[in-house]
């Protein structure tokens, strides 16, 4: 029997009260398709609590289990697109470590594949963390895509399964700090939705906070719409007409009643709070993007790694697989 080979990618942060419990669900399924043996690629972004320790420990009795330690926190964007790159399988689902993308989907995932779709993706019908907060996530999905050059996937999160042929484009990419679902949008293949409920955070403490989530907001601006730059154009292009115009009425008011007319200070002080105010706003959008263009040129790697654990190791069922190489990764064919 021709056996496929599915890479399971699970960013780490402080997440010793779950890694244990997505390890077995993970393992518990697989012992459960047929034709398919896989290995499970934990990134841990040098967390602080015993997360590597835990992941040591279950890759010392299970070889499917890979682990990438990272010498420092590289941040919740870069950490796990460079374990998704790692990935050899002729497939790969990136799955989080919290359990608030419900690792069952994982054979829904497979069965699409199956049916040729190269891209399968999870995507959040309701939440059942706070309504405020799913809420504004909402709100931002449907305010990027109607800024956007490029129709992107409402309310997914990463969480998915991506064909081979897609994480080889992904390593074509030279993008040190990527917008990994604008990067599958703009890829362009059929992608399947599947739609979930999120359950809520059931152990540990997000690592999310108010900066990670304008973090990835403003990358997916930046990265896929010139929109606000062209806005801070006719935005001060109006203003300017609107200010000339209150000049010339302003001047005219005076010449014709000029005992009684008084210019006063209170439209001077608006007007000057007004323009402050929108000159830095939009001196803001362009640090944005010039943000960007810097992160761009620094061309830094996503991560740096202090150790790999099991890399080296492959189920002994793939004895009836063929493995070929290239010279950007190892992978496995039927």
């Amino acid at each position: 029997m021709q056996l496929k080979f599915i890479s399971i990618v699970t960013p780490c942060y402080n997440e010793e009260a779950n890694v244990e419990e997505v390890y077995e669900q993970v393992k518990n399924i697989f012992e459960t398709l047929n034709g398919y043996v896989y290995e499970h690629i934990f990134i841990d972004n040098a967390s602080k609590d015993k997360t590597l320790d835990l992941l040591r420990s279950i890759a010392q009795k299970d070889p499917n289990v890979k682990v990438i330690a990272n010498a420092r926190n590289f941040g919740h964007i870069r950490s796990p697109y460079h374990a998704l790159l790692q990935a050899r399988g002729h497939a790969a689902i990136l799955l989080v470590a919290d359990l608030q993308d419900p690792p069952r989907m994982i054979r829904d995932f497979i069965e699409k594949w199956e049916e040729g779709f190269k891209i399968v993706l999870g995507v959040k019908s309701q939440s059942e963390e706070s309504a405020l907060m799913f809420g504004i996530r909402k709100m931002y999905y449907n305010f990027i895509n109607k800024v956007s050059e490029i129709e992107l996937t409402k309310n997914n999160t990463g969480f998915g399964l991506y064909d081979a042929r897609v994480i080889e484009i992904l390593r074509g990419i030279d993008d040190p700090y990527p917008y990994f679902r604008g990067l599958i949008s703009d890829i362009g293949f059929e992608s399947y939705k599947i739609e979930y409920v999120q359950p809520s955070r059931k152990r540990g403490v997000t690592a999310n906070n108010f900066y990670t989530l304008y973090d990835i907001a403003m990358l997916g601006i930046t990265n896929h719409s010139k929109i606000p730059l062209r806005l801070a154009a006719m935005v001060g292009f109006v203003m300017s007409a609107f200010s000339f115009i209150v000049a010339v009425v302003y001047f005219l008011a005076k010449l014709l009643f000029w005992n009684y007319f008084s210019v006063g200070t209170a439209p001077l002080v608006i007007g000057l709070f007004l323009f402050s105010s929108v000159q830095l706003f939009f001196i803001g959008i362009i640090g944005e993007y010039i943000g960007s263009i810097h992160t761009q040129v620094l061309k830094r790697p996503h991560v740096v790694e202090k150790e790999r654990i099991n890399f080296d190791k492959f189920p002994e069922n793939l004895s009836s697989v063929t493995p070929k190489t290239d010279n950007k990764k190892i992978y496995y064919s039927a």
